[in-house]
């Protein structure tokens, strides 16, 4: 399928998705409107809600400060995942000490973590940026993790006969086996990380998106809410346009899916 089909196919995706959203909203069926707008608004006063905070410039300041969270999150989240991944998995018996409490700290629930980190770090951005990172790191982590442990031994043994030292191991046999890994993972991680920002704005904070979707919350503005949530999922796609661009860039050795070309 070409770029140009594939971008009409989710294009109109979201196209039926709104049109149903407003016809659902908006024209009753047996005479009663499934979707009532009270609760769910509709995509004109959703769109208005967008343009006005853009036109006003009400949205900037609160943009800008989710993406230095986000921003933040992801690079120190990302940047500890990848370190102690590959140093686990080069070193086995320090990853078999530490698994078990890997394991726990992975498994507790970040929004418990969210006032923790409030009442350390206070209501400025550190708050917001700690929770994001515990979300990004372990993804990053085991992913990275994986990949290193996942290098084929054929093709290690052979730049072992060839003399590969452990720095030019790492550096053409380790990094490469786990970079597709870790964008993989990094895709994923970017929306973790808007998530770790919002929810600690939403939980405490001044400025924000999701400071912005609290306060349209508590007057029970559902259109802002619905615009927040949208703003948010444009903002995502965005950073996420960046690390694929940034990943065809770093990949560009790798062969094309299906490509049976010698």
């Amino acid at each position: 399928m070409s770029k140009i089909n594939l971008l009409l196919l989710q294009v109109l995706v979201a196209v039926v998705a709104i049109a149903l959203w407003y016809v659902l909203t908006t024209f009753p069926v047996f005479g009663k409107v499934l979707l009532p707008p009270f609760f769910f608004s509709n995509p004109w006063d959703v769109a208005s809600q967008v343009v006005t905070w853009f036109v006003t410039g009400v949205i900037w300041k609160h943009l800008w400060v989710t993406l230095i969270e986000a921003l933040l999150a992801f690079v120190i989240g990302s940047i500890g995942g990848v370190l102690v991944g590959f140093w686990f998995a080069r070193q086995p018996r320090t990853a078999a000490v530490f698994d078990p409490y890997v394991k726990m700290v992975n498994a507790l629930p970040r929004v418990v973590l969210a006032p923790i980190f409030t009442l350390w770090l206070g209501l400025g951005i550190w708050s917001k940026v700690a929770l994001g990172v515990t979300l990004v790191f372990f993804i990053v982590f085991f992913n990275v993790y994986q990949g290193v442990k996942e290098v084929s031994p054929t093709v290690l043994a052979n730049a072992r006969m060839l003399g590969m030292s452990e720095r030019q191991l790492m550096r053409h046999v380790y990094w490469p086996s786990a970079l597709s890994w870790m964008f993989s993972s990094l895709h994923t991680s970017v929306g973790f990380a808007v998530v770790g920002a919002v929810v600690g704005e939403y939980l405490g904070a001044a400025a924000g998106l999701g400071y912005l979707i609290q306060q349209a919350e508590g007057v029970f503005d559902v259109a802002g809410v619905f615009a927040g949530m949208f703003v948010l999922a444009a903002f995502v796609i965005a950073i996420d346009v960046v690390v694929t661009m940034v990943e065809k860039r770093l990949l560009v050795w790798r062969p094309v899916v299906g490509d049976s070309r010698p």
